[in-house]
């Protein structure tokens, strides 16, 4: 008598929210890094009202998680490498307008002081900082992550 081993014959599919968050974390902890030298990260936290680097860290990997989500949606039916390079920075941009040119001024005016209100679309040497950090270092690694995931990096 021989033993069968049992081997399935389909693959599970690959969720586009799950390796999108896996992308997007990644591309959280390249950003989070560069935040961290530049010493945005306390901001960040006060996000929840806790001026505290740590919170803002694990603040901005929740953040990540789910733009890098968002992400993945968004290109699950792109198998390119170049389209989604191009789409990674073009995100990246998005979320540096929405989240750091209205959103964050908008809600840190009423979780830490009233006059962030004033720096709605606002850019001066530190948004071009954070435009780099959200293109490069969320956009760009988040498209590579998520490529590579899907088994499309090279």
């Amino acid at each position: 008598m021989s033993a069968t081993i049992a081997v399935p014959t389909t693959t599970r599919s690959v969720s586009p929210i799950r390796s999108g968050a896996l992308a997007g974390l990644a591309g959280g902890l390249v950003f989070g890094l560069f935040m961290a030298s530049v010493g945005a990260l306390p901001m960040v936290g006060m996000l929840i009202g806790i001026e505290n680097a740590v919170v803002g860290f694990i603040v901005h990997m929740v953040i990540s998680a789910i733009a890098g989500a968002g992400f993945g949606v968004l290109t699950r039916n792109m198998g390119m490498v170049p389209p989604v390079y191009a789409l990674s920075m073009i995100y990246g941009a998005v979320w540096w307008v929405l989240g750091a040119l209205i959103v964050m001024p908008l809600w840190l005016s009423v979780t830490a002081d009233p006059m962030m209100s004033d720096m709605v679309f606002v850019v001066g040497g530190a948004q071009w900082v954070s435009l780099f950090g959200h293109v490069v270092g969320f956009g760009m690694t988040t498209g590579a992550v998520l490529l590579a995931l899907r088994g499309h990096a090279k």
